[in-house]
């Protein structure tokens, strides 16, 4: 049976919107489908027709911001020269959280996972991008080696990004993004083994 009409995809955005901003402020304990219906001018049926559940909606909220981190992701060609990729892997990981930083937050801040099935953080393809560009620049070193590496490297961005969206970094957009070029490019050759 196809979804009422009032129930389509832009509500269903909107509803996310609502609900990741409540996790990401107020943890998931802030989610109640009352409140993310009203804060999204609708019917706590409309959540429920398009969730099934508080808990489904919040999976739902983890796995949209696993889905538009990817996206970033995938919109770095590989090209010729690996240690360009990766760079640029650690610029739409700034850019992914920048642009949402209540889903970067749930994903990373509040842990929720996309649902009971989904595989640990080490095992989501999004960090399986950031291993095999690693891998790359790391050729014949061991899986573990390559992996700890990889983690240090997602640690380096992955604070970066909470300082500038926390507001702790100085400067207007583009002295933080130069910042963020500036100690990735200082920090990140160590990570990798120098």
């Amino acid at each position: 049976m196809a979804r009422p009409r009032a129930h389509d995809d832009a509500l269903r955005t909107r509803l996310l919107e609502v609900a990741s901003e409540a996790v990401a402020t107020g943890g998931e304990s802030a989610v109640t489908v009352r409140t993310v219906a009203a804060a999204a001018g609708t019917s706590a049926s409309a959540v429920y027709a398009l969730f099934g559940s508080r808990d489904d909606l919040v999976a739902a909220v983890s796995a949209e911001g696993f889905r538009r981190f990817a996206a970033h992701l995938a919109a770095v060609p590989p090209t010729e020269d690996a240690l360009a990729d990766l760079r640029a892997l650690g610029l739409a990981y700034r850019t992914s959280a920048l642009a949402d930083p209540h889903f970067y937050r749930v994903m990373f801040d509040r842990a929720v996972r996309p649902s009971a099935a989904a595989p640990p953080a080490l095992e989501q393809p999004t960090f399986r991008v950031l291993r095999d560009a690693v891998a790359r620049l790391m050729p014949g070193a061991p899986d573990e080696r390559v992996e700890a590496a990889a983690v240090g490297l997602w640690g380096l961005v992955h604070g970066l990004v909470s300082l500038e969206i926390a507001g702790l970094l100085p400067g207007d957009e583009a002295e933080r993004t130069a910042g963020y070029a500036a100690a990735a490019t200082a920090v990140g050759p160590a990570l990798l083994g120098g």
